[in-house]
């Protein structure tokens, strides 16, 4: 396991829910905007239904994400996700683990892309980031921060 850090609270992590129709190509438009203007998703989920779409996704540069966003008619929410660091896919049953001793909800999760150093990541949304944070901290899991991941 990576090196013991806790959530910077002045620093978290973002994710984007970005609401969209659910149409033939909607998904490349957002992504091929964000590539045009050297915005890297470093994680996404797509949640879909029959007439919409919910683009759950974190990326290096918020602010640009949001002008974009904003300009280009893709609305959009956002809130803190809690990032953590692992090894490979055999740590999710520790960071699980952690999470259930803490008493801690896990509403969903998901993988980034990509990490330096071959590392992967898991973007979490649980139901209190301090005490998650803290508890995956003395396990010793890296939580990571936005500068962690922006380029």
């Amino acid at each position: 396991m990576a090196e013991t850090k806790t959530i910077p609270a002045t620093d978290p992590v973002r994710q984007f829910s970005v609401f969209t129709e659910n149409r033939v190509g909607r998904l490349h438009e957002l992504t091929a905007l964000f590539k045009e203007h050297n915005v890297h998703i470093m994680a996404i989920t797509v949640l879909d239904t029959t007439d919409s779409a919910v683009i759950r996704l974190i990326v290096d540069d918020r602010e640009k994400a949001r002008e974009l966003m904003v300009n280009n008619d893709f609305p959009y929410t956002e809130c803190a996700v809690l990032a953590v660091e692992i090894d490979d896919e055999t740590s999710l049953r520790d960071v699980l683990s952690a999470l259930l001793e803490a008493e801690i909800n896990v509403h969903y999760v998901y993988s980034f892309i990509k990490r330096p150093n071959g590392k992967s990541a898991l973007a979490i949304n649980i139901e209190d980031d301090d005490v998650a944070a803290q508890a995956l901290s003395n396990r010793g899991f890296k939580v990571l921060s936005q500068r962690d991941i922006s380029r």
